[in-house]
């Protein structure tokens, strides 16, 4: 707690141009967060309702973090019975557990236009690091596109149940699409 005052002092002595130089993006309409496993009948889908943010403490591209926060109950596979079944006790748990949530703690630039955004991926209350890769376009100017994919273990989740008649691998394939438009600040160098 001794630490909150001086911070909150120190963050209003900061100028308001110092406080806008940094780039500021919003996740756009149009943007996307969809799975796929490989199952003997075809599990893929993508969440409803979500959130991302792309924050930045300077226009380095390394000090971005991404935060994607998803509605489990959002689950759309196309298919009531594989929808029922991802959100039960067994998969997502949405009744407990109604959040899956991605963090980023570290950004890696691996060549022009490509990252490796390592973070905490949080399904069920587990929490595990995980690493998406994502390449972007329109870098340097106002908007933009990030896509990138993500692999786990659903196990490492405690989703271990199954769905009747359908055999399920534990691999579970997230890609994110995210259009962004940079709303105020620098572009990201």
């Amino acid at each position: 707690m001794k630490w909150i005052l001086p911070a909150l002092l120190a963050l209003i002595a900061l100028p308001a141009v110092g406080r806008a130089a940094v780039p500021v993006f919003n996740v756009a309409p149009g943007s996307s967060v969809t799975f796929y496993v490989k199952a003997s009948v075809p599990l893929q889908g993508r969440f409803d309702r979500w959130r991302g943010t792309l924050t930045f403490t300077s226009p380095a591209v390394t000090t971005g973090v991404l935060a994607i926060d998803i509605d489990a109950g959002s689950v759309n596979t196309g298919s009531g019975i594989k929808d029922s079944a991802l959100k039960s006790g067994e998969f997502f748990d949405v009744q407990n557990h109604p959040a899956i949530t991605f963090r980023s703690t570290r950004v890696s630039q691996t060549g022009p236009n490509t990252f490796a955004v390592a973070g905490r991926l949080t399904i069920r209350g587990v929490s595990k690091a995980e690493t998406v890769v994502l390449t972007t376009t329109g870098r340097g100017s106002s908007s933009g596109q990030i896509k990138g994919t993500m692999s786990f273990d659903r196990r490492d989740f405690g989703m271990n149940g199954g769905v009747p008649l359908v055999k399920i691998a534990d691999r579970v394939d997230v890609t994110v699409d995210l259009k962004v438009r940079r709303v105020s600040g620098p572009p990201v160098s």
